[in-house]
C-alpha cells in the first residue's frame, strides 16, 4: 500500500489535473497541456459571466439624484447684538450672529437688511424691546432667582441677552393663550446683576442655605461642546458671594429649560441620547462647582415636567395629542410621558454612577432627584376611593420613587400602561436603584380623589386615565392654597414608610398670594407657620427629613400665574426701574424664626386664632 494511503486512506489527487495517481505516477507532458486548455476554458467561462454582470449593471444602474444641494450652509441661530458702522458716506446697520455649530467666539457681524430679508423669524414682533436689550449685551445681565429658590426661567426668561444665553425650549415654543398671564421673563426680578445685594438680603434674613439652578444653554449654549465663559464666570461669582455670606449652596442641573439645539437635534427627552449629553454637562458643572458646592439635585419635578410637556402640553415643548392636551399640534400623550421620565432616571442614574466613580472621593459631595409630591386623600371612606387614593399615590410618586427603591415601577403603573411604558433592563435597574442620594420633595396642597374605573375603558390613554381615579386641581389655581398640614406630614410618613425612609430635603413649600403690592401677607405666614410645625411633627416621628426651603425668596416670573401672583418674602417692584425689594411681614416672621428669637420686644401678631411672635430685625 501507498504511504500517502496507508496515512489518509485514500489516493492522492493530483493538484495538477486532480486525477488520483498514486505516488509512483508519472506526469506526462501530454497530460499537462491537457490541464491547461481546461485552465483556459475555465477563464474564458469566468469572462463571460463577468461580462454579463457588467451589462446586467449598467442597464440597472440609474444617476445619482439630489434634492437637495450638497454644499455645506451655515444655519443662523441667533442675533446677539445690533451696531451700526459708517462705511464711507453711508451708516450701515448690522447685526451679531450666531450661527449653528460655532461658538460664540465664531459670531460674525452681517447686514441687519439681508439678514431680516433672509431670516425674518430671528427679528420677533417684539424686535425693538429685544433692540433695546441687545444694545446692553456686554454689561447688563439679567436675572434668575430662587430658595428660598426660584428657577432659571420663573426669575428671567431670557437672561442671556447680556451674559449670553442660547434658545432654550421656553423661548420658541408659543404657549397657550393666558399662560403666565402674558408676561415675560426677559428681566425678571435681575438677580443677574444685584445678586450681591440679594445675597446680603439672605444674610440679614439669616438663611443658612439657599437653592437655585443653573441654566443649562447659559453655561454651555449649544447643548455640549463649548463652556460660555461669561456664564461660567456668574455661576462661580454667586457660589463665592454665597459661600462668603455663611450660606451653602444647593444647586440644581435641569429645571425645565433644555437647549433648543438638542430638542431640534433628536427631541430631547425623548431621546436616549440625551442621556449621555445631560451626564456630559452634570460633569462641567462636577469639574467648575464641586469643590464648593455639597448638594446638587440633577432634575426638577420630573413627573411634573413629563405631564406638562408631553401629556398636557400647557408647557413646553409643548406636546401632546388630543383629546388629552391644550392646542395639540403634535406628540404622544398616550407614551411620550412615560418614555420621558424614563430617560431622565437613566440620565440621572448615569450622572450619579460618574460623580460616585470620579469625584465623590475628593469632593464628598450628594446627588438627589427632585419630585412634585401631590399628596392624595379618599373623598370618601368607601372602599373604591381608599383604593383610588393609594393608587393615585403610587402614580404620582412611585413613578420616580419606584425605581430608586427597587429598580422597576410600581406593578399597578405597569399593569394600566402596559407596553406604553418602558421596560428596565437587567443592568439598568441595577444602575437606576439606589442611585438617589437623597430625594427634593416639592409639596404645596393636598386633593381629594374619587375612583373612576370608567377611564380606563378608553380606546386611547394617557397617564390620567391610567391613574383611574378623577381628582380636581383648582386649589392649584385658586388664588391662595388651603392650608392642609397634615397633607405634608402624611407625605413625609409614607415615604418613610413605603421607601426606606431615603433623607428628604423639602426644596419648594410655600403659599401663593396676589401680587397687589401689600406687603401684609399674613396667609403665608399662618401657611408656612403650619407646614413648618408639620415637618418637625415627622421628624419627631422618625422621617428622615434633613432641610427646608421655603418657595420663594423674592417674588418672580410664576410658571401659571405670571405676575399675578407671588410666593416671596420679598415684594419686587416691576415698575421701578431699579426694580427695589421690600421685606412683607412673612420676612421678619421667617427671620424671627429662623435666628431662634422668642416674643420678647416682639410684635405679637394674630393670625386666625394663633398668636405669632414677629421681630423686625
Amino acid at each position: 500500500m501507498a504511504l500517502f494511503e496507508a496515512l489518509y486512506g485514500r489516493r492522492c489527487r493530483s493538484p495538477v489535473d486532480w486525477f488520483e495517481v498514486s505516488e509512483t505516477a508519472v506526469i506526462r507532458p501530454d497530460l499537462v497541456f491537457d490541464d491547461l486548455e481546461k485552465v483556459q476554458l475555465i477563464r474564458e467561462r469566468l469572462w463571460a459571466t463577468q461580462s454579463r454582470q457588467k451589462s446586467y449593471v449598467e442597464v440597472r444602474r440609474k444617476d445619482l439624484e439630489f434634492k437637495n444641494s450638497l454644499s455645506y450652509k451655515e444655519i443662523p441661530v441667533e442675533i446677539l447684538d445690533y451696531q451700526t458702522r459708517r462705511l464711507r458716506n453711508k451708516e450701515v446697520p448690522l447685526v451679531k450672529v450666531l450661527w449653528r455649530n460655532q461658538s460664540i467666539e465664531g459670531a460674525t457681524w452681517k447686514e441687519e437688511a439681508d439678514m431680516r430679508t433672509k431670516y425674518p423669524h430671528l427679528f420677533s414682533a417684539n424686535s425693538d424691546l429685544a433692540r433695546e436689550k441687545l444694545r446692553r449685551y456686554n454689561n447688563e445681565p439679567s436675572s434668575y432667582d430662587e430658595a428660598s429658590r426660584n428657577p432659571p426661567w420663573q426669575a428671567t426668561m431670557n437672561q442671556g441677552f447680556e451674559a449670553f444665553h442660547a434658545n432654550n425650549v421656553w423661548d420658541l415654543v408659543p404657549l397657550p393663550p393666558g399662560f403666565s398671564g402674558g408676561a415675560s421673563g426677559d428681566i425678571a426680578c435681575d438677580l443677574y446683576r444685584k445678586y450681591k445685594d440679594d445675597v446680603q438680603l439672605m444674610a440679614d434674613t439669616g438663611l443658612e442655605a439657599y437653592r437655585f439652578s443653573i441654566s443649562w444653554s447659559r453655561l454651555i449654549p449649544g447643548g455640549r461642546g463649548p463652556i460660555n465663559p461669561k456664564g461660567l464666570q456668574f455661576y462661580n461669582n454667586y457660589i463665592d458671594e454665597l459661600i462668603s455670606h455663611g450660606i451653602q449652596p444647593h444647586v440644581t442641573l435641569f429645571h425645565n429649560d433644555l437647549p433648543q439645539t438638542l430638542e431640534d437635534e433628536y427631541g430631547g427627552w425623548l431621546s436616549r441620547k440625551i442621556v449621555y449629553d445631560f451626564t456630559e454637562y452634570a460633569e462641567v458643572c462636577f469639574k467648575e462647582f464641586g469643590d464648593r458646592v455639597m448638594y446638587r439635585t440633577t432634575i426638577n419635578e420630573a413627573n411634573i415636567y413629563a405631564l406638562g410637556g408631553y401629556d398636557y402640553g400647557f408647557t413646553p415643548p409643548g406636546r401632546c395629542s388630543p383629546p388629552f392636551g391644550v392646542n395639540c399640534s403634535r406628540g404622544n400623550s398616550s407614551t411620550e410621558p412615560y418614555m420621558v421620565v424614563h430617560n431622565m432616571l437613566l440620565a440621572h442614574s448615569s450622572v450619579t454612577k460618574l460623580y460616585r466613580r470620579n469625584y465623590k472621593s475628593t469632593q464628598r459631595g450628594f446627588v438627589g432627584f427632585s419630585i412634585y409630591g401631590l399628596w392624595c386623600v379618599p373623598y370618601s371612606n368607601a372602599t373604591a376611593d381608599v383604593v383610588a387614593a393609594q393608587r393615585t399615590n403610587e402614580f404620582y410618586t412611585g413613578w420616580i420613587m419606584n425605581p430608586f427603591i427597587f429598580g422597576d415601577y410600581p406593578s399597578v403603573m405597569k399593569k394600566a400602561a402596559g407596553t406604553r411604558i418602558p421596560t428596565f433592563t437587567e443592568y439598568e435597574a441595577k444602575l437606576v436603584k439606589g442611585s438617589a442620594d437623597f430625594i427634593g420633595l416639592n409639596h404645596y396642597t393636598t386633593v381629594f380623589v374619587k375612583d373612576k374605573p370608567s377611564s380606563i375603558e378608553k380606546h386611547s390613554r394617557d397617564f390620567g386615565a391610567d391613574v383611574e381615579a378623577e381628582y380636581s386641581l383648582a386649589a392649584l389655581k385658586a388664588d391662595q392654597y388651603p392650608v392642609i398640614p397634615s397633607g405634608l406630614y402624611k407625605l413625609l410618613e409614607y415615604l418613610k414608610e413605603a421607601y426606606s425612609n431615603l433623607p428628604i430635603y423639602i426644596q419648594e413649600n410655600g403659599q401663593k398670594t396676589p401680587r397687589n403690592g401689600t406687603l401684609n401677607d399674613t396667609s403665608r405666614i399662618e401657611y408656612l407657620h403650619a407646614y413648618i410645625g408639620s415637618v418637625l411633627d415627622a421628624i419627631r416621628n422618625g422621617s428622615d427629613t434633613r432641610g427646608y426651603f421655603a418657595w420663594s425668596f423674592l417674588d418672580g416670573l410664576e410658571l401659571l400665574a405670571g405676575y399675578v401672583s407671588g410666593y416671596g418674602f420679598y415684594y419686587v417692584d416691576l415698575d421701578d426701574k431699579e426694580l427695589r425689594r421690600y421685606p412683607k411681614l412673612s420676612a421678619y416672621w421667617y427671620a424671627n424664626f429662623l435666628k431662634g428669637k422668642n416674643s420678647t420686644n416682639s410684635t405679637i401678631l394674630q393670625v386666625g386664632n394663633k398668636l405669632i411672635p414677629i421681630n423686625k430685625y
